[in-house]
């Protein structure tokens, strides 16, 4: 079987944002494949030998935060601009081009980098490099800018956006993570893509550490009997956490207590701040406990205030996922892996991709309805329904998402990429099938 060198490139690998699980996931599924994965990305959370970081290349660099500003709030191009966007563009392709060359990387994946210009002088280096170099390049885009409205192409950002958000070269593969995404991509752009859903290992149950989930609970204050309302979310507009506000009030119970695992600030702070007053007006305590929650890919620390983000899954009674536009849905997969009942929004991927599956969830249509929160209150009293309806679940999710799923398409992928390097006739999927 062909073994490759794969270099991971993005703007961030670190944290628990859906870019950087998924990405972990990809090489945990590559790696047991034997294939060896290095990365590349302006912020990192991976070990130096295997990594190599620009910090030129973060998304929160002060340089970059700067060509944004001008880039999405002007009309005017600007020829000044232009000479700075060229000039850092330059020194992060001299980055990347380090990083082939000192892991000899054999196969790039670019994770959302070439996607969504939250870092145009990122994603044009990568153009460049992948275009001079050739290399056999796989582009797993997450989100587009037209699914942003702050990233409105406007005339100074056009011609940069459409360079290279995403790039038309022979030697990308590019990868999409719903089906509204690849139509929008043929349309907009006249690139082919392949559907790849999100993914987790349901072949492989998670195990549960008893002392480390008591010892979470007990960290944020909740006593035995309380029941845990887990928003597992950063906090960004888009994420309708009112909702799960909400529900907390009408429920009712001063046992029912709302946990929001993920930060806020990749959007500015102006929703986590309007939250915290929603929160405050409606007599609710919100805990909001990112600073504590790690990485489930990073090496376990075993420590005494940090929790993996399994693990806080694994603590909680009931998931919210009030939504009102996700790429796909991580919280999704995530909630079915660790059996818990999910309250969701049905966004429109959902209703596309997802619920035609069967899972059996509390859905909602914009609105918290008296039926919604009568259901809820039936599922956390009602142990036989609960457990019923989340093992059919976890059977649902691993016939559809599981990493079996996820080795037979990067197979295909590798082979496309690879025709002349497969070394046997079952490493070619095309020549198996006959196509």
């Amino acid at each position: 079987m062909m073994r490759l060198n794969i270099g991971f490139v993005s703007t961030r690998f670190a944290g628990i944002d859906g870019v950087s699980l998924e990405s972990s996931k990809w090489a945990r599924v590559l790696e047991d494949e034997g294939h060896a994965c290095f990365w590349f990305a302006g912020e990192l959370a991976k070990s130096e030998h295997i990594s190599l970081q620009a910090s030129q290349a973060n998304f929160k660099d002060g340089q970059n935060q700067w060509i944004n500003r001008q880039l999405f709030s002007t009309h005017k191009k600007s020829l000044q601009l232009a000479r700075i966007i060229c000039n850092y563009k330059s020194t992060i392709a001299s980055r990347l081009k380090l990083f082939i060359d000192m892991y000899q990387i054999d196969l790039l994946v670019v994770e959302n980098a070439l996607a969504i210009p939250m870092h145009i002088p990122l994603g044009l280096a990568l153009t460049d490099v992948i275009a001079e170099t050739g290399i056999p390049t796989i582009a797993h885009h997450h989100d587009f800018y037209w699914e942003r409205n702050r990233y409105r192409p406007l005339n100074g950002s056009k011609t940069y956006i459409h360079r290279a958000f995403p790039p038309r070269l022979p030697n990308i593969q590019h990868v999409v993570i719903n089906s509204k995404a690849r139509h929008e991509l043929a349309r907009r752009r006249g690139i082919a893509s392949t559907v790849i859903p999100n993914a987790l290992d349901f072949e492989n149950p998670p195990t549960a550490d008893k002392e480390r989930i008591s010892a979470f609970r007990r960290s944020i204050g909740l006593k035995p009997d309380d029941i845990m309302f887990l928003q597992p979310t950063r906090i960004v507009q888009r994420k309708g956490i009112e909702s799960a506000i909400k529900l907390i009030k009408e429920l009712n119970h001063p046992q029912y207590k709302l946990i929001v695992s993920h930060e806020a600030g990749d959007e500015g702070f102006e929703y986590a701040l309007k939250i915290n007053e929603l929160a405050r007006q409606s007599g609710i305590k919100i805990q909001f406990i990112h600073n504590m929650v790690d990485d489930p890919f990073a090496p376990r620390q075993n420590s005494h205030d940090r929790f993996s983000l399994w693990e806080v899954y694994q603590a909680a009674d009931f998931v919210t996922y009030p939504s009102l536009y996700e790429g796909f849905g991580n919280a999704v997969l995530e909630a079915i892996y660790f059996k818990k009942p999910l309250l969701i929004n049905r966004y429109k991927i959902f209703k596309e991709d997802i619920e035609p599956q069967g899972f059996d969830l509390v859905k909602m249509d914009g609105t918290l309805t008296a039926e919604v929160i009568t259901d809820i209150q039936n599922i956390i009293h009602n142990k036989t329904r609960r457990e019923k309806m989340v093992a059919e679940n976890y059977r649902l999710a691993r016939e559809h998402y599981s990493y079996a799923a996820l080795r037979e398409q990067f197979a295909t992928l590798i082979s496309n990429l690879f025709p002349q390097r497969c070394l046997s006739y079952q490493d070619c999927p095309q020549a198996a099938t006959g196509n």
